[in-house]
C-alpha cells in the first residue's frame, strides 16, 4: 500500500432516481445562474430545462440560459459564455447535460472571474500556463448522461480550433459545489450514445486503476465502477428504460469521476483527444473504443501486473503461467464488453481518419496532453505511439 498520497473530493453529490426535485429545496451557492446547455435539443425536448428552470424559482434562484455548447465543446463558446455571465450580474454557474455542457460550465465558471483568454491559463501545447489568480464561480453540475464522470472531479476538455489543440485543465476552485445525478434523466439516451459515454466512464476507472499515481481510495472506485460497467451497460444499451441498470452505470460514472479526482487518465485519453479534435465529429467514447484493444494489448505486454485484477473485476477468468498471458485475461474481457455493447464493428474510417495521419495525431497527443504520458506504466515512445495509432487505422 502506497503510504503518501492527496485525498481532495469536496463536492457534494446527490445521487439516485427522482432527485432532481431536490433542486427545489437544497441549499444552492447564489441567486442569479447561467444555465448552460449544449446546442442541442435533447434538454428541452425531454423537459429537462423546463423542469430546472420551475426548480430554480422555487428556490428562489433566476436563470439566464446559454445554450451554444457543442458535443466537442469549443474555447470561442467558453468565452462568449463568460462574457453573458459577467454581463448578466450571474453569482454561480448550473451545467445541465453531459460531459461537453457540464466541462463548458466549468470553465466559463473560471472565465466569468479571471481576466485574459482562457488559453492563457492551459499548460501544454500553445497554453501560457498562467497561474489562475482568482476562484472561479461556484458551479452546480446536472448530468443527464453517464460518461465522464465530469460532475465528480474539476476536469474540463476544451478545443482550441485554430490549433487543433484538445487539452483537459482544472483546479481546486472547478470542482462542483453540488452535483445532482439522476438516473431517471438519462433514459432518453439512445443507445448508441449510452454505449459511449458508458465506455469513455469504463476508461476511466481502467486508466486510473492503471496510472503510476494510483492510490488506496481511487484503485477501490476504479474496480467498483469496472464491474458495474461489465455487468450493467449492456444491459442499459439493450434497454434505454432499465432504470436499475441506468442507475448502476450511473454510479459507475460518478465513481470513476471520483477515480479521476484522486489519480488520473493516462495517454489512451491523451491519444483520443488528438483524434477528436482534428476530427470533432467523432465522439469522444468512440474514439477511445477505436483506440482501446491495440493501446490495452500494447501497455498489458510492457506492464502485465495491474491488469490482472481489472480482469478479475470484469468477472473473466484469468489464466497462465505468466503475468503477461494472465494479463491478456483483460483484453479477452474487453472484447467481449465491446461485442456486447454493440461496438465490435465500430472504426475509426468510419469517421474519416486514415492511417496516414497517425505520425500528426502521435505528435499532437504528446505535445498537447503529454502530461498523462507521464503517468503511464510504461513510458511509450513516439514511435509506439504512431505504431498503436497504425493497428487500429
Amino acid at each position: 500500500m502506497k503510504k503518501r498520497f492527496s485525498y481532495y473530493m469536496p463536492t457534494e453529490v446527490i445521487f439516485g432516481a427522482g432527485t432532481l426535485k431536490q433542486l427545489a429545496k437544497v441549499s444552492l451557492p447564489g441567486k442569479k445562474a447561467l444555465l448552460v446547455i449544449s446546442a442541442g435539443t435533447s434538454v428541452k425536448k425531454y423537459g429537462y430545462l423546463d423542469r430546472v428552470i420551475d426548480y430554480l424559482k422555487e428556490n428562489g434562484v433566476e436563470a439566464i440560459v446559454f445554450d451554444k455548447i457543442l458535443p466537442n465543446p469549443i474555447v470561442e463558446h467558453v468565452e462568449e459564455g463568460a462574457k453573458v455571465a459577467k454581463k448578466n450580474k450571474c453569482d454561480f454557474i448550473i451545467g445541465l447535460g453531459g460531459g461537453s455542457t457540464i466541462d463548458s460550465s466549468k470553465s466559463i465558471a473560471l472565465m466569468a472571474t479571471n481576466e485574459g483568454e482562457y488559453w492563457d491559463y492551459i499548460s501544454g501545447g500553445s497554453g501560457k500556463g498562467e497561474k489562475v489568480k482568482n476562484n472561479a464561480l461556484p458551479i452546480v453540475a446536472i448530468t443527464t448522461t453517464a460518461g465522464t464522470g465530469t460532475e465528480a472531479d474539476p476536469w474540463t476538455v476544451i478545443t482550441k480550433t485554430d490549433t487543433n489543440e484538445k487539452i483537459g485543465f482544472g483546479c481546486k476552485s472547478t470542482f462542483p459545489t453540488l452535483s445532482i445525478v439522476d438516473p431517471e434523466l438519462m433514459v432518453s439516451v439512445p443507445p448508441k450514445f449510452t454505449a459511449y459515454q458508458g465506455m469513455d466512464a469504463f476508461f476511466h476507472a481502467a486508466e486510473g486503476y492503471l496510472a503510476s499515481v494510483n492510490q488506496p481510495a481511487s484503485d477501490s472506485h476504479a474496480l467498483e465502477a469496472v464491474k458495474l460497467i461489465t455487468k450493467s451497460l449492456p444491459i442499459a444499451v439493450k434497454d434505454g428504460n432499465d432504470i436499475e441498470a441506468r442507475t448502476e452505470v450511473a454510479w459507475a460514472n460518478t465513481a470513476a469521476g471520483i477515480v479521476e479526482s484522486l489519480s488520473s487518465c493516462i495517454s489512451h485519453h491523451s491519444m483520443e483527444h488528438a483524434l477528436s479534435a482534428y476530427h470533432p465529429e467523432l465522439p469522444h467514447g468512440a474514439g477511445l473504443i477505436c483506440l482501446s484493444v491495440s493501446y490495452f494489448s500494447y501497455m498489458a505486454s510492457k506492464c502485465p501486473n495491474r491488469f490482472i485484477a481489472l480482469a478479475d473485476a470484469m468477472g473473466e477468468k484469468v489464466e497462465g503461467n505468466t503475468d503477461e498471458e494472465r494479463a491478456q485475461a483483460f483484453i479477452t474481457a474487453l472484447k467481449k464488453l465491446i461485442k456486447n455493447i454493440g461496438m465490435e464493428d465500430l472504426k475509426l474510417s468510419d469517421f474519416g481518419i486514415k492511417k496516414e495521419e497517425a505520425p500528426k495525431l502521435a505528435k499532437n497527443a504528446m505535445e498537447t496532453m503529454g502530461g498523462l504520458f507521464t503517468v503511464d506504466p510504461y513510458k511509450l515512445s513516439y514511435e509506439e505511439v504512431v505504431k498503436i495509432y497504425e493497428n487500429c487505422l
